[in-house]
């Protein structure tokens, strides 16, 4: 069990100071890519939880790219206030990198990790440290319910969620997203794992320790455009699966067992009549059924293959997870 003793620091170690540039206890993590319209309010109801908490903190922006000025609000805001810690990424690397760098750039020894888009109360925090003071290393805010979702949205995620639990090789909490409370030992397990293609809430679930819900219900956006239609849904469903399991592989064996099983049917099929009628079944059209459906068995299990080596292709590359342009703390840019 970590040591839970700096969630009671002594005086000299809580906010008394308006720049924490030791000690750091509590580190919020936000990736953002376009998020100007909701930045502001973000802001604002992250600091004033971290300030209820009486403890020294930061709160890191993680700029992925963004193409408005999320940029250049972030650097006010890192100007204005020397607990913000603003990152600025060389260009979009995708949420998981932009979380990853976050993570390896963070101080606290609890790391909040949320998105900027508010959907995730900060207010949640008190409550997750609590839970942490009890000796979990790991509180991840579990959905009661998503009323700012769509139904559709809803349906697709409660099954993909479900799907996932039973694939994946460590069983992943339902209905969980990134939003979570963790130690800094978790932290740097997490820092420390050399993989590319990287799935945050998988990855933690992987590393064990205690790891405690909290329940709460999920709010719509604050403002601006959901940063994850349904092309990028899909596109992190199938990563989480494919990282966090090699059973999609053993799919493809069970299938094709399958199509080998059904061919030694149709040839039992086909003797019988043969003996029954002297004669083969005719018809070109059970033919293309059964061509069609093992040619699309075989596109689906070189589909999987292909997803797993391009994945060893990018591991074995050994190109850096992400890249820094610039950190701003405080005010003061540090070299990346």
């Amino acid at each position: 069990m970590h040591d839970m003793t700096s969630l009671h620091p002594d005086p000299k170690h809580r906010d008394a100071s308006p720049c924490p540039e030791s000690g750091v206890l509590l580190s919020v993590v936000l990736p953002c890519f376009n998020e100007e319209p909701v930045l502001m309010a973000t802001y604002e109801r992250v600091k004033r939880v971290c300030i209820a908490t009486g403890l020294r903190h930061e709160i890191l922006f993680v700029n992925d790219g963004s193409r408005d000025g999320t940029w250049p609000l972030m650097r006010s805001l890192a100007a204005q206030d020397c607990c913000v810690v603003a990152v600025n990424l060389s260009r979009n690397h995708g949420h998981q990198l932009a979380l990853s760098a976050g993570l390896a750039t963070c101080r606290g020894t609890h790391i909040l990790i949320m998105d900027a888009d508010l959907q995730d109360p900060p207010e949640l925090l008190p409550d997750m440290l609590r839970v942490m003071e009890g000796g979990a290393d790991v509180v991840y805010a579990q959905r009661r319910t998503r009323p700012g979702d769509s139904i559709p949205k809803r349906i697709l995620c409660a099954t993909y969620y479900r799907l996932l639990g039973l694939i994946a090789d460590r069983p992943i909490p339902l209905d969980t997203g990134d939003f979570r409370l963790i130690s800094r030992r978790v932290c740097d397990l997490l820092v420390s794992m050399p993989e590319s293609q990287r799935y945050i809430r998988g990855m933690v679930s992987w590393v064990g320790f205690r790891q405690e819900p909290v329940l709460y219900d999920r709010d719509a956006r604050a403002a601006g455009e959901t940063k994850y239609p349904l092309r990028k849904l899909i596109a992190l469903a199938a990563n989480g699966i494919i990282s966090s399991s090699v059973r999609p592989l053993m799919f493809a064996t069970v299938l094709g067992a399958a199509a080998i099983l059904v061919g030694l049917t149709l040839t039992a099929y086909a003797v019988v009549s043969w003996a029954a009628n002297g004669a083969t079944p005719q018809g070109w059209t059970s033919l293309m059924i059964v061509t069609v459906f093992l040619g699309g068995c075989q596109l689906l299990v070189m589909g999987i293959l292909g997803e797993y080596l391009g994945r060893l292709f990018e591991q074995a590359r050994g190109r850096p997870l992400f890249l820094i342009d610039e950190v701003l703390r405080g005010g003061a840019q540090r070299p990346s």
